[in-house]
This record gives C-alpha cells, sequence and structure tokens, in this order.
C-alpha cells in the first residue's frame, strides 16, 4: 500500500478527532509543516493538545489553529513571537505545560524510544519541579519528567522516498527527527519525492518505518520571524 497521498487533506483523512495530542515540527518557522497545519485548521477539529516548541507567528504556522481556538492546549518552551499565544494564555483561555527546551526534546526523544520517564537536574528547585518526584543521585538532586507521545506527529522533511525514508536539511532538521518517531501515527511533508534506493543509507536521517503518510508540498512560503539585515554603508 502506498504511503504516498494527494494532498495534505487526504494524507489527514480518518485521522483526526476532537481532543487529540498533536505534535508538531519545527523551531519558530523553520521547518514547520505549514500545509498540514494549514489542512488541520481547514478541518475544524478542535480541543487539540499540541505539543511544539512554540506555537508560530499570530498569522502563520500554529498561529492559525490559535485564531480559530482550535487549540485547548500547548505543551511547549516559547511563548515569544505570537501575541495571540500570549493573549490566551494570560487570560486563562488556554491551557500551557512550559517545558525547559532541553527537557522539552528529551521528553519527545524518550516517547519516541519507548521510555516512560527520565530524571534530569534542569528545572530541580523551581516551578518547573512542582508536584513531581525529585530523588537524589550521587549527591544531586534530579526531577523525574515523562516521555511523550501523539496520537499524530505532523513533521517536514527536505527529502524522502516513497518508503518514508526521510532526510532533513540543516537547522530545519530541529525536533522534526524525534518527533517522527513519538507519534502513533506521523504523517511527512517533503520538497522533493524521490524513487526507493534513491537515497544514500548513510544520509537517512529517520527510516521509513517511523512513517505511515507523505504528502509532496508545493510553493512553501518559508517565512522569517524576525529577518535582520545589515546596513548599507554609505559612501
Amino acid at each position: 500500500m502506498s504511503k504516498v497521498y494527494s494532498d495534505a487533506a487526504a494524507a489527514l483523512e480518518g485521522l483526526l478527532f476532537d481532543g487529540m495530542t498533536v505534535m508538531s515540527g519545527g523551531f519558530g518557522l523553520c521547518g514547520i509543516p505549514e500545509h498540514l497545519i494549514a489542512a488541520l485548521r481547514d478541518s475544524g477539529v478542535k480541543g487539540l493538545t499540541v505539543i511544539s516548541n512554540n506555537a508560530g507567528v499570530d498569522d502563520f504556522g500554529l498561529g492559525l489553529l490559535l485564531k480559530t481556538r482550535q487549540i485547548k492546549k500547548m505543551i511547549s518552551s516559547y511563548v515569544g513571537e505570537n501575541k495571540e499565544f500570549e493573549r490566551q494564555f494570560l487570560s486563562g483561555e488556554l491551557e500551557l505545560e512550559f517545558n525547559p527546551q532541553g527537557t522539552l526534546a528529551e521528553r519527545i526523544r524518550a516517547g519516541g524510544a519507548g521510555i516512560p520517564a527520565f530524571f534530569t537536574a534542569t528545572g530541580v528547585g523551581t516551578m518547573v519541579s512542582e508536584g513531581k518526584e525529585i530523588r537524589e543521585f550521587n549527591g544531586r538532586k534530579y526531577v523525574m519528567e515523562t516521555g511523550l507521545v501523539a496520537d499524530l506527529a505532523i513533521v517536514k522533511a527536505w527529502k524522502a522516498d516513497t518508503e518514508g525514508n526521510l532526510v532533513f536539511r540543516k537547522t530545519a532538521r530541529n525536533f522534526n527527527p524525534m518527533m517522527a518517531t513519538a507519534g502513533r501515527v506521523t504523517v511527512v511533508e517533503v520538497e522533493e519525492l524521490v524513487p526507493v534506493g534513491s537515497l544514500d543509507p548513510d544520509h537517512i536521517h529517520t527510516p521509513g518505518i517511523f512513517v505511515q503518510r507523505i504528502i509532496k508540498g508545493t510553493n512553501f512560503e518559508k517565512r522569517i520571524e524576525q529577518r535582520t539585515v545589515r546596513k548599507r554603508e554609505v559612501a
């Protein structure tokens, strides 16, 4: 059975339900699955718990789902760049589970590796550790964090073959490979789709066994959150 679907809506068909948990790859706007996010918005699914480093910007990325009030809870590490995210959180409209960025990354990796929990020194003695188990190892205190899994992982890769072997490009790699392993179902959008056997096995970052559905996206916007350029020197 082919893993390749015609478009984002088709790739998500039969997978969505209200109250589900979704992992969404990317860091800021770098490496986000922009077509799949738009298809989530258009589907009307609601009550979502979304696991992502942040929530895009107000009019792009996961910010689209915040605007339509489809997200009930965010599990993330960063609120900045999105005024609507900040507003909903501060007004009590949106539930937020804050994580130190490294802890969030490890929780996702652990979930994908089948590790239910682990101990880390990060956050001990702060609000991050409140209500969590604390243990001491070699004279130092550690807080227990649980692994994360999701009903659906949506990720962005640069290139894939038709069996779902994935190659990521530079910083767009970020959270995407970890999330691809931690979704009960993983749907990937790619810029290039090639036949099986075209990829050098040594260059594959995520094996196709973790991927269930693939789409080839077109017209990626690849927006930049804060464009900074050097001022021209006056001659």
